[in-house]
C-alpha cells in the first residue's frame, strides 16, 4: 500500500496491520510521512473488554495497552516506509521498550492521540520515539524498537 490517502480510517488500517479485535488499537491515522513520522489515535470507550477487569469499579486503560497502541501506530509507519505488507507475510515485532514514563490515567471517553517519530533503522531493526496524549496532556512517552521479519 504505497499509495494512501489521509486520513487512514479503520478499514485502511486493517489492510496494513495484521491485528484484529480485540487487539487492534488504532482507529485512525491522521498524518504520515514515510520514513519520518506518523500521528494517529485510539478512542477509548467504556465497552472495551479490558475494563471488565481493569478495574471494574474504576475503569483505567492499562499502561501496557497504551504501549501496544503506540507500537501499532509505529507499525503503520514501518509498513508504509518499507513497502512490505503483513498480507505478504511480513510482521513488525516488538523488540524493545525503553524510557517508558506514564504521566496520567486514560479513562473511557478519552481520545488517545499518538505521535511516533522515526529515530534510526538498520538491517530490519527500527527505533522510534513515541508520545501519547489526551486533550494535549502527555499521558506516556517511550522509545520503542521493532524488528521487521518475514514469517
Amino acid at each position: 500500500m504505497s499509495d494512501f490517502t489521509l486520513p487512514l480510517d479503520f478499514e485502511a488500517i486493517r489492510h496494513i496491520l495484521p491485528h484484529r479485535y480485540p487487539l487492534l488499537l488504532v482507529d485512525r491515522i491522521t498524518e504520515l510521512v514515510p520514513g519520518s513520522y506518523v500521528k494517529g489515535y485510539k478512542n477509548i470507550t467504556g465497552n472495551e473488554d479490558v475494563f471488565n477487569g481493569h478495574f471494574p469499579s474504576h475503569a483505567i486503560f492499562p499502561g501496557v495497552m497504551i504501549c501496544e497502541a503506540m507500537a501499532q501506530v509505529a507499525g503503520v509507519l514501518g509498513y508504509l516506509t518499507t513497502g512490505n505488507k503483513a498480507s505478504d507475510g511480513y510482521l513488525m515485532l516488538f523488540a524493545g521498550l525503553d524510557n517508558v514514563r506514564f504521566k496520567r490515567q486514560v479513562v473511557p471517553g478519552d481520545r488517545l492521540d499518538i505521535e511516533v517519530t522515526y529515530v534510526a533503522g538498520r538491517r530490519g531493526i527500527y527505533k522510534v520515539a513515541c508520545k501519547a496524549s489526551v486533550d494535549g496532556q502527555l499521558v506516556c512517552n517511550a522509545d520503542l524498537m521493532f524488528a521487521e521479519r518475514k514469517v
